[in-house]
């Protein structure tokens, strides 16, 4: 079914998951320009929406289907008639149109969620998949709470929905319970033990309640999965989604895994500002690829590394993402070599002992203003001999 083996597509719930944080609902045009900043970026599936949810939901698929050209457009729904419907109505203008639909696996959402039988599910979920398949040819069925499920029943569900036509499976850790090698191990089962699993295309969508989203994620991918889902930033409900340029960095970083995706990598950084202001979602400064610190180096022995070889304390060039620049930031931790850097910087040329009494009085400066900028450091230069 794969062209390429190694390819691993980009499944993006920025609008539909993303979206569900309180306070960050967004505007069908505010949908529309993030979904083309989306399609720009390289992204191959856009979750546009839960159109049965409300007419504003409803309404944002069918702009963002007429909205783009490339990406698929997928529309969620639960596993009947109704909701299906409603999604095959709005997708009517969508170029590359995907039904996104599901049903609990575990045996939790089972007996505590819809109060039902593993058989009578097995039979909702079947029959959800050949109702959508009648409208649209392009199926992805999701098997909510996978990761508690019992893998037997779960490899028994993925079977018979792509049976059914289902083009896409996908096996969540709806509530980021799963380590790692649980998850990747509930992947590789289904890669080896469903019979008619070469049919469809194995996706990951992890959640972050014990901050495994990421590695949950990329384990999947190590043991067969080739789509993965998730958000910019990882916003999302609770502790957030699979942040997206985290999986594409480390995929891109990690030649060794011998997989690539089709995402142009210097956007990364755009869109993520955008996405933050758009949704009043601030970025934490120490977030992985797009935080403001991501490429800030403020430790004496780190500065002094970077300053040598910036391959000493980076792994990414902050331009590989589209981020402004490294940054050198002058603290009470910072060494002689990022003083003399800066001061060179300002056209300053010190030998070692000028550098040395500079350095002394830096530090008590450093001690008591948090932030040293330029000014600061002409300060420091007042009446000091140097050589211009």
């Amino acid at each position: 079914m794969l062209h390429d083996p190694n390819r691993v597509y980009v499944f993006d719930t920025t609008l539909r998951d993303g979206e569900q944080v309180p306070g960050c609902q967004l505007t069908t045009p505010e949908k529309i320009e993030i979904a083309r900043e989306l399609e720009a970026l390289g992204v191959d599936i856009i979750e546009a929406g839960f159109p049965i949810s409300s007419p504003g939901d409803f309404q944002s698929v069918v702009e963002i289907s007429k909205a783009v050209k490339e990406p698929t457009v997928c529309a969620l729904t639960r596993a009947n008639k109704g909701d299906i419907d409603s999604a095959i109505a709005a997708l009517q203008y969508a170029k590359h149109p995907r039904i996104h639909t599901g049903i609990g696996s575990s045996d939790m959402h089972i007996k505590h969620k819809f109060n039902s039988t593993r058989e009578e599910i097995l039979e909702r979920a079947v029959e959800a998949v050949k109702y959508a398949k009648r409208a649209v040819e392009d199926i992805e069925f999701y098997a909510e709470d996978a990761g508690r499920a019992d893998i037997h029943f779960l490899a028994k569900m993925v079977e018979s929905v792509i049976a059914a036509g289902a083009t896409v499976v996908n096996i969540p850790d709806t509530n980021g319970y799963c380590l790692p090698d649980q998850y990747g191990s509930k992947i590789r089962f289904l890669k080896e033990n469903v019979k008619n699993i070469d049919k469809a295309i194995i996706s990951v969508h992890c959640h972050n309640d014990l901050g495994l989203a990421t590695a949950n994620s990329i384990a999947g991918l190590q043991n067969g999965a080739r789509q993965v889902e998730g958000t910019i930033n990882g916003i999302g409900e609770r502790a957030g989604n699979t942040s997206i340029e985290e999986v594409v960095m480390i995929l891109k970083t990690h030649h060794s895994l011998g997989l690539h995706t089709n995402i142009k990598s210097p956007m990364i950084y755009e869109i993520s500002r955008m996405v933050s202001s758009m949704m009043r979602m601030p970025v934490q400064p120490n977030k992985a690829i797009v935080g403001g610190n991501a490429f800030a180096h403020s430790s004496g022995i780190h500065q002094d590394g970077f300053l040598k070889n910036r391959e000493n304390y980076e792994i990414i060039r902050p331009e590989d993402v589209g981020f402004p620049s490294a940054t050198i930031v002058l603290t009470a931790r910072s060494g002689r070599h990022a003083l003399k850097f800066h001061l060179e910087r300002l056209g300053y040329k010190l030998d070692k002992d000028e550098l040395a009494e500079v350095y002394q009085r830096f530090l008590v400066l450093a001690d008591h203003k948090l932030d040293i900028n330029d000014e600061d450091l002409h300060g420091l230069m007042i009446n000091q001999p140097v050589k211009q």
